[in-house]
């Protein structure tokens, strides 16, 4: 989850993506998976675009980017800006409100109407969201309403060739936080996603594949096309009672398998961007700026001991 409100109450597609920079093209990319700044690795303290500024200046070689502020300045600023900074954009937070009512959800389609187009011109053609594991609402009514909600979506972004990324949530506090418990495992959000349409696929978090109790034939299994985006970050060890969500390890601090995560990524061919997102360990009482080193070094430090590249 890349927002607060997870701890329970984030012209056409061809003609954009030819006037982008080499960067961002499919020509130019970098053919390794990359780190980026994820806002909640700095506690949610620097706005775009001073936080893209931000991962530039640290070193990270993506950035995520914030949807709203990002398209008041325009694709062609924010473009440039990435172009200017030399940094990949990795994942755009799913706006559409689908929790509420059919109005609301209604309101949030015309919306993305607008943004998935400009996900493509950017060079970023992911958006990606979380999925509550309880609900108040019982399981089968719940799947059955979000995969229609999420189909609807999908062929918004389509035409856009835009993917959407559903996160499962796995730590037990939130399979309990309802009366009804939802989807939560990888293999299950997989196959749910797979119904909702061709380009719709996981957003891969580390903490919740751990919690959930995945494994790394289950990320082989998925294969690249229906891993939209990831999210890295470690788990202390702890009995499952007392894991929570929003008290995490920056990489390598934890008991995570993350050499095994980021190896059986690299296995099925994956190149796009891991968010750093590490909620607390008290990097609030960091400068915004140490806090997105301490994150980037700590992630580097995995990589290399898996003996994965990274960039």
């Amino acid at each position: 989850m890349s927002n607060s409100t997870h701890q329970l109450t984030r012209r056409t597609a061809c003609g954009l993506l030819a006037s982008l920079p080499l960067a961002f093209t499919a020509e130019g990319a970098g053919r390794n998976m990359f780190l980026a700044l994820n806002s909640v690795l700095i506690s949610n303290r620097v706005p775009w675009p001073d936080f893209a500024r931000l991962a530039a200046k640290v070193g990270f070689p993506g950035t995520d980017v914030m949807l709203e502020e990002a398209m008041k300045q325009g694709a062609g600023a924010t473009k440039d800006l990435l172009a200017e900074l030399k940094l990949r954009p990795a994942a755009i937070n799913f706006a559409p409100e689908f929790r509420k009512d059919d109005a609301t959800f209604a309101a949030g389609l015309v919306k993305l109407k607008e943004s998935a187009p400009f996900a493509a011109a950017i060079g970023c053609p992911r958006m990606v969201t979380y999925i509550m594991s309880s609900s108040p609402t019982p399981k089968e009514e719940l799947r059955e309403l979000y995969r229609k909600r999420f189909s609807e979506a999908a062929k918004i972004l389509g035409d856009s060739n835009v993917r959407l990324g559903l996160e499962f949530l796995g730590p037990l506090h939130i399979r309990k936080a309802f009366p009804h418990e939802f989807i939560w495992r990888m293999d299950e959000m997989l196959e749910f996603a797979k119904s909702c349409g061709p380009n719709v696929g996981l957003l891969l978090d580390a903490w919740h594949w751990h919690h959930a109790g995945a494994t790394t034939e289950d990320i082989i299994k998925a294969g690249k096309q229906r891993i939209v985006h990831v999210h890295f970050d470690d788990a202390p060890n702890l009995p499952p009672e007392q894991i929570r969500d929003n008290e995490r390890l920056l990489p390598g601090e934890g008991v995570i398998n993350l050499t095994g995560f980021l190896q059986a990524l690299a296995k099925i061919g994956y190149t796009d961007a891991l968010s750093v997102e590490v909620f607390g360990r008290g990097l609030k009482n960091y400068t915004p700026e140490v806090a997105a080193k301490m994150g980037l070094d700590a992630s580097l430090g995995v990589f290399k001991k898996a003996g994965v590249a990274e960039g």
